[in-house]
C-alpha cells in the first residue's frame, strides 16, 4: 500500500501531568504515515482524488490545539482515531514527539500504528 506523509506538523497544545504544564502551551510534533492508494489519484491527476495531507493537517492542528490532554498517549490515539474515521485512511502510523520534556533528551513521546476494524 501507499503511503501519504507528514512529517513534523508543529501544534501548541495544552498537555501534561504536572501543574506546571497545565499553565502553559507546549509544542508537539506529528509525524504521520497514511496508507492509501495512490493509482486513482495518479491517473486522474485531480485532488478530490487524493488523500489531501493539507486537510489533514488542518483537522489535526484545530483538534490538537484545542485539546487538553495529560498524556501524549492519549492524545495520539484521539488523532489517530480522526485519522482513521474521518479520511478514509486504512493504516496510520503515528509519531508523536514532545520536545524538551526530558532533560538531555530532544524529544520523547510515543509511536502508534492503528488501522480499520
Amino acid at each position: 500500500m501507499d503511503k501519504v506523509f507528514i512529517e513534523a506538523l508543529e501544534v501548541e497544545a495544552l498537555i501534561g501531568i504536572y501543574d506546571w504544564e497545565r499553565r502553559i502551551r507546549q509544542p508537539l510534533l506529528f509525524d504521520v504515515e497514511m496508507s492509501f492508494d495512490n493509482r486513482i489519484p495518479a491517473a486522474s491527476d485531480a485532488i478530490e482524488d487524493t488523500l489531501n495531507y493539507k486537510a489533514v493537517s488542518k483537522r489535526l492542528v484545530e483538534y490538537v490545539s484545542q485539546s487538553d490532554f495529560g498524556l501524549v498517549e492519549t492524545l495520539a490515539e484521539r488523532v489517530a482515531a480522526i485519522i482513521l474515521d474521518e479520511f478514509g485512511v486504512q493504516h496510520v502510523r503515528l509519531k508523536l514527539s514532545k520536545p524538551g520534556a526530558v532533560r538531555g533528551a530532544r524529544a520523547v513521546g510515543v509511536i502508534i500504528e492503528r488501522s480499520r476494524a
